[in-house]
């Protein structure tokens, strides 16, 4: 890996914003990429992002823009920040970029692609036949980041000494990177780990307490594990800070979006007006579609993944599927 200078970030989300953030505390020279050229003139003539990291004041060192082009061709790190349900058409609009194929690129982005079942860096490589992709995940609440609260988060890919580098690039006093070699794993915790929270706002959403969020919590990890082992991941790394612990973030965090997402379907609220109500996006809504189709493909029995689907695109009643879930056969743990 030659010297890396400049970073380029594709999305003005809160997560992309944040590490933009964090990298130009660490003088490396940032830009960062909006869609919306109006957007992108508002966050680089006011310094704010009211929409994705409301109080967070943007420093006048990090530049942006909303030319894609201008963005990435001199950049020695791209940082993919796109939802998951844009990422391809994002990737898409970079293949004619020269060199492209040659850089470094590490995907930020939490999600399973509901048409084909893959996973972003797995879209990545195979819209731009890539070379260098590497993943980050953990619990990393992006505003606790921002302002500066400890944090740790996982970076993942197959190259060593690539990781080693990576990981001290992005880590400083208060945000510390492990690495990990599994990239599945730590790709799947980050994702699965959004249908739990979306069951565990249903359960504080009926007015449940702590023994049934308990309960959605570690029978939700057995899901997450059993399913990533199918596909290739290594049970441990499920256990950890890309799986457990982003777990644990996303089931209790007042700003979790896909713990909002479940507390509003238990209050009885469609999924279509959940999401027009909602500026940003509950990666949980799209990913238990694809978790749904691959429990089956693999013949993984995941029954709290099965009743999220059925009550975000079947119409049934939150209370309905905690009934389902109560009353199955019983079995050893």
């Amino acid at each position: 890996m030659s010297k890396i200078k400049n970073i380029t970030i594709l999305g003005d989300g809160g997560w992309g914003m944040t590490l933009a953030i964090i990298l130009h505390r660490k003088n490396f020279s940032v830009s960062l990429w909006s869609f919306s050229r109006e957007y992108a003139t508002y966050l680089d003539r006011y310094r704010k992002n009211p929409k994705f990291l409301k109080g967070i004041r943007i420093p006048s060192g990090i530049k942006i823009t909303s030319n894609i082009k201008r963005a990435v061709i001199g950049a020695d790190l791209l940082i993919v920040a796109v939802p998951s349900i844009y990422l391809r058409k994002v990737i898409r609009r970079l293949k004619n970029i020269q060199g492209i194929k040659k850089k470094l690129i590490l995907s930020v982005t939490k999600g399973i692609e509901p048409e084909t079942s893959m996973r972003m860096s797995q879209v990545i490589k195979k819209e731009l036949a890539a070379e260098k992709i590497y993943v980050l995940s953990g619990p990393t609440i992006a505003l606790e980041v921002a302002r500066n609260h400890p944090a740790t988060a996982v970076i993942a890919g197959r190259n060593t000494l690539d990781l080693k580098r990576l990981q001290e690039l992005l880590s400083s006093r208060r945000f510390r990177v492990y690495r990990n070699t599994d990239v599945i794993g730590v790709e799947l915790g980050g994702s699965l780990k959004n249908i739990i929270a979306i069951a565990c706002g249903i359960s504080d959403g009926l007015g449940f307490g702590a023994n049934a969020k308990a309960a959605i919590l570690a029978r939700g990890l057995n899901e997450m594990r059993n399913l990533a082992h199918a596909m290739g991941a290594r049970r441990e790394t499920l256990n950890g800070i890309s799986g457990l612990g982003d777990l644990v973030t996303t089931c209790v965090s007042k700003f979790s979006r896909n713990r909002f997402v479940g507390e509003q379907l238990a209050k009885g609220k469609s999924i279509k007006t959940i999401k027009e109500r909602m500026r940003m996006v509950a990666e949980g809504i799209t990913t238990v579609k694809a978790a749904y189709k691959l429990s089956h493909r693999y013949k993984i029995e995941m029954p709290i993944t099965k009743e999220i689907y059925n009550v975000v695109y079947k119409g049934k009643k939150a209370p309905e599927a905690v009934d389902v879930l109560m009353s199955r056969r019983m079995k050893t743990e």
